[in-house]
This record gives C-alpha cells, sequence and structure tokens, in this order.
C-alpha cells in the first residue's frame, strides 16, 4: 500500500486522499446518472400499464446481476485495475440503458423490460465498487474510516440525495420518458471525470500467472467458508441493502396513491431523507476510527433501522403528515449510515486478503439490491405494505444480533504486502 505520509493538504485533513478526489466527484455524478429514475421508476411503469408484481422481478432482476457484478469490481481489481472496471461498467450501464428504454419501455415489452435492466446492473457497481477498492488500496489506515465515509458522502450524494431532486425538476421540465434519457448526459460527465484520475492502483501491468480472473473471482467466494466472519460481514451487508433498494420498488406507489402525497411531494421527501444521510455517513466514519466500527454497525446501524423502518410506516399512515413523514424518513436515513464503515472492517477481519474479503462484502452489498425488491414480491400481496415494513425490521434486528461475531482482536488493520494490496 501506498504511503502518503502525514496529512499534508486539506483534502487529506478531512480524510480524502487527495490523489482520488476527483474520482468522488465522478463518482457522485454517475450515481445521479444511475438513480435519477429510482424515485419515480416504479410509480411511472405502473402508470405505463405494467403490473407492480412485473416491476417487482425487474428490481430483483437487477439486484441478482448488481450482487454478481459488485463481487467482481472487488475481485478483479487486482487483476485490470480499477480504471478499466470502472470504465467497463461505465460502457454496460450506458448500452442497456438505451436498450432498457427502447425495447423495454418505449416499445411496452414485458420481457425487455427485465432483460435490458436487469443487464444494466453490472454497470454501476464495476464503476462504483472498483473506485471503493481504489480507495481502500491507496488511504492511510489510520484514516480509512473517513475516505470510506467520503466514498458513501459522494454515492448516496448522487443515488439518493441529488437524483430525485434532478429527476423532480427534469420531470417538471421535459417529462418522465425525455428524463431517462438524459440521465445518459450525467453518466457521460461523470465518466469523463474518471477518466481524468491520476492516482497508485489504477491500472495494473499484464496479470502474472497467479493473479488471473478467474482465481480473483474464486477467491472472492472461497473467501465466505474459509473466514467465517467475512461471510457474516456479508450477511449484514445484505440486510444494509433491503430497505434502500426494496423502498422504491413499493413506496412511490404507496405514498402517492394509497397516502395521497403528490409525486414532486414524495420525490422532495426521499431527497431530504438522503440528505441526512449524507451528513450522517461522515459522523459514523469519525466516531468508527475514535470508536471502533462494530459499536456503529450495531447500535446506530442494525438497531437504528430496526426501529426506524417500521416508524417509517406507521407515522405516515397514521398522520398523513408531510413533515412527519419527512423527518422519521431522515432519522431513519441516518441510522442507516451506521452501516458505512463496514468496508474499513473487512482489512481488520481478513488483513492478508483484504481484496478477497472486500469482493465478499460486496457480494453481500450487490445481493442487498436483490434481496429488498425480492422480499418486496414475496411479501407484498399476501402481508401488505405493513407487512413487508416489519419483515424489513426484522432483518435489520437480525443483523445487530450478527455483528456479534465480527469482534476483530486489533483496532487497526494489519500491514498487508503482497499482491493483494501491491499499487499498481
Amino acid at each position: 500500500m501506498p504511503d502518503l505520509g502525514a496529512p499534508r493538504s486539506p483534502l487529506d485533513r478531512i480524510g480524502i486522499p487527495r490523489h482520488l478526489a476527483m474520482g468522488y466527484l465522478a463518482l457522485a455524478l454517475f450515481m445521479i446518472g444511475d438513480g435519477v429514475e429510482q424515485g419515480y421508476l416504479s410509480a411511472f411503469l405502473t402508470d405505463e400499464g405494467f403490473a407492480s408484481q412485473h416491476i417487482a422481478v425487474m428490481f430483483t432482476l437487477y439486484g441478482i446481476t448488481a450482487g454478481v457484478s459488485a463481487w467482481m469490481a472487488a475481485a478483479l481489481s487486482d487483476v485490470f485495475g480499477a480504471r478499466r472496471l470502472m470504465m467497463a461498467g461505465a460502457g454496460i450501464w450506458v448500452l442497456f440503458h438505451v436498450l432498457f428504454v427502447t425495447l423495454g419501455v418505449m416499445d411496452h415489452s414485458g420481457a425487455m423490460l427485465l432483460v435490458c435492466y436487469g443487464l444494466r446492473g453490472f454497470g454501476y457497481p464495476l464503476f462504483a465498487y472498483a473506485f471503493l477498492m481504489w480507495i481502500v488500496k491507496t488511504a492511510r489506515p489510520a484514516r480509512l474510516g473517513m475516505a470510506v465515509g467520503w466514498f458513501w458522502f459522494a454515492y448516496i450524494a448522487g443515488f439518493s440525495t441529488l437524483s430525485p431532486l434532478v429527476a423532480k425538476g427534469s420531470i417538471a421540465l421535459i417529462g418522465p420518458l425525455p428524463t431517462l434519457w438524459a440521465a445518459l448526459g450525467v453518466i457521460a460527465v461523470g465518466t469523463g471525470l474518471a477518466l481524468t484520475v491520476r492516482a497508485p492502483g489504477g491500472s495494473r501491468p499484464p496479470s502474472r500467472p497467479e493473479d488471473n480472473p478467474l482465481r480473483g473471482l474464486l477467491n472472492g467466494v472461497s473467501i465466505l467458508w474459509q473466514e467465517p466472519k467475512v461471510a457474516v460481514a456479508g450477511v449484514v451487508r445484505v440486510i444494509n441493502g433491503v430497505s434502500q433498494f426494496g423502498f422504491p420498488v413499493f413506496l412511490p406507489v404507496y405514498f402517492t396513491k394509497s397516502l395521497g402525497f403528490s409525486l414532486g411531494d414524495w420525490l422532495t421527501i426521499y431527497s431530504v431523507m438522503y440528505l441526512v444521510n449524507l451528513g450522517a455517513n461522515l459522523l459514523a466514519g469519525y466516531w468508527s476510527d475514535r470508536y471502533g466500527i462494530n459499536p456503529v454497525l450495531r447500535w446506530m446501524g442494525c438497531a437504528g433501522c430496526a426501529v426506524t423502518t417500521v416508524a417509517f410506516y406507521y407515522i405516515p399512515t397514521s398522520t398523513h403528515s408531510f413533515w412527519l413523514s419527512l423527518i422519521t424518513g431522515s432519522v431513519f436515513c441516518a441510522c442507516l449510515a451506521g452501516f458505512s464503515p463496514m468496508s474499513a472492517l473487512m482489512p481488520q477481519l481478513a488483513p492478508r486478503r483484504t481484496g478477497a474479503a472486500m469482493a465478499g462484502l460486496n457480494l453481500g452489498a450487490g445481493l442487498g439490491t436483490a434481496a429488498g425488491p425480492a422480499l418486496v414480491s414475496l411479501c407484498l400481496t399476501p402481508m401488505g405494505v405493513e407487512g413487508v415494513m416489519w419483515v424489513f425490521g426484522g432483518c435489520y434486528a437480525l443483523g445487530a444480533v450478527l455483528t456479534l461475531f465480527l469482534k476483530v482482536s486489533t483496532p487497526r488493520p494489519a500491514p498487508v504486502t503482497g499482491a493483494e494490496l501491491s499499487p499498481s
């Protein structure tokens, strides 16, 4: 791992590796383009005549491919380099987004809707999680929690905070379908900025025989039974994503059709929720560096989300109040930030297999993208919205129990040598 020395710039002092600063901005822009439809897509497709069950299956397939892609991003980053994987992710995203809009939405084909949106799921994790691996390899160990916190700040700023606001303004100006096309421009700008990043670890020379892609992928799976704590962390990471990716499947419809909120009000609530999450991510990173990752993960993340997920159903449903709904959702998203230091936990759980450990964690992150919509698909019809929220809350309670098995013997990751962490 390159030694960046003591902090010498304002960026270093706040925890951002200065060599990667432009990459954080590129990530935020890319995630705006990726997330611009999430706050309204389910409601839009419902208005277009697609069945809610079909839409839930679409999001589930998307989550499955995103899970595989997230695993690949960490497993292959040592082989191909972060920059190449980021560019591959951008190319995949653009190709299948165009096909999704043209062949799926515009041609009103349910089959192509599933296929193209599902395959687009390979795109954003390669871009985002390859950059996360770049951060893990170059950030100073003593500041890794903050560096990862800034990653999630940029990720959430784009995906869940700014994208709903962009969607709200764009829909009012040009309509929902053209907004899907406008996302391509934002993706292009983010990709262009990523190409300007020049930092150690972004690219590799030709792989050595022992660093072939297949071995990297297999290591990202085999570590789950060779290092049980990594497997437990992966399950907790799945739980992290169930509401974040499950909510967009049914809450836009519930808030606008059942509770009577306008689409603009819902998008405002959704945006402000994740605006609060931004600051909470940085706070969680600071607390994890100061007090330890596990307490933040258990109490702020798991326990906090278990309570606030259920509250996010009962308070809006009983009051129909915009402001109380906004406050409740914001408290939920503040608690959700307690999961953000998990990426800094992996070098402690498997200090000599960081690349493989991150692959296992990213696999959990991606599967969380599928688990949320899958639970909605299974539970929404028989249990209703109330039942789904209780299921999500129960998942977070289970996560709190699982954190008891994630104790580490040292507060800082051990020094690592070898191919997994060597700069390219």
